[in-house]
Formats: structure tokens, C-alpha cells, sequence
């Protein structure tokens, strides 16, 4: 059963590790891979990578990408939106703080951060809502 706008939203703003996809070319299966984001129900998702990545490179050059989360328990749910970016931004300290925060805490926090210190300069990549798939089959 497909869920309503108010679940999708809400479930895609849950700390999910999501897989993003992105167009990687004539020949070639799009790019996929599990990325940290952050997400507000009502705004943009976002996520972080650095500037010179291949995934970066490839969404540009798509000028789009999707972003899928899933949960198999208590039952199979799932949310995907998929969209053009509407912004590039460089990450600031409080976006870092902001999207590590989301994911850890206490000691495992300030180890990521400081292992984080040798990624070099990120970007924050927004993704403008076009379209949703979800459902809830439990």
C-alpha cells in the first residue's frame, strides 16, 4: 500500500542510511551507493561529498539523482524521491556537524570528525522533490 505524502516525509526523515543513485553513462548501470542525508519534511534532501568525487561528477552531469531508504522490520517499508538538484553549497561546520550528528553520537561523533579532517573540502548537493515511490507492504 502506497503511503501518504505526511508518512513519506516523515519516514525519509528518520536517520536511514539511504542508497543514491545517479546516471553513470551510455553502457553503464547508474551509480549506486549508501550515503548519509539529512531531510525536514516539507524541505530539500540533502547530502555531502567532496567536489572532485566520480558521484559528484555524475550528478552534475545528470543535473539529478534519487535517494531510496528501506526498513524490513517491523515490516517492509520503503520511500524513494527523486528530483534535480536545485543547489550546490560548500559544507559548512555546523551542515557537518548537523549531518554526523544524525547518524552518531558521544565518542563515536568526535572520532568521525576527526578522521572526517582528512576528506578534504565537501559540498552539500540538494535534491528539489520531483517524484516519490513508497509503500508499506506489511
Amino acid at each position: 500500500m502506497p503511503l501518504t505524502l505526511e508518512e513519506r516525509q516523515e519516514f525519509l526523515a528518520r536517520p536511514h542510511v539511504a542508497a543514491l543513485s545517479v546516471a553513470a553513462g551510455p553502457d553503464r548501470a547508474p551509480l549506486t551507493l549508501p550515503i548519509w542525508y539529512q531531510y525536514e519534511p516539507g524541505s530539500e534532501p540533502w547530502v555531502l561529498t567532496g567536489p572532485d568525487t566520480r558521484k559528484m561528477r555524475l550528478i552534475q552531469a545528470a543535473g539529478r539523482f534519487s535517494l531510496m531508504v528501506d526498513v524490513v522490520e517491523p515490516t517492509v517499508r520503503y520511500v524513494t524521491v527523486e528530483g534535480p538538484v536545485s543547489r550546490v553549497e560548500p559544507m559548512t561546520e555546523a551542515m557537518h556537524l548537523e549531518m554526523v550528528g544524525r547518524y552518531l553520537e558521544g565518542d563515536r561523533m568526535r572520532q568521525y570528525l576527526k578522521q572526517a579532517e582528512a576528506f578534504g573540502p565537501q559540498v552539500a548537493v540538494y535534491l528539489r522533490p520531483e517524484h516519490w515511490l513508497s509503500a508499506d507492504l506489511g
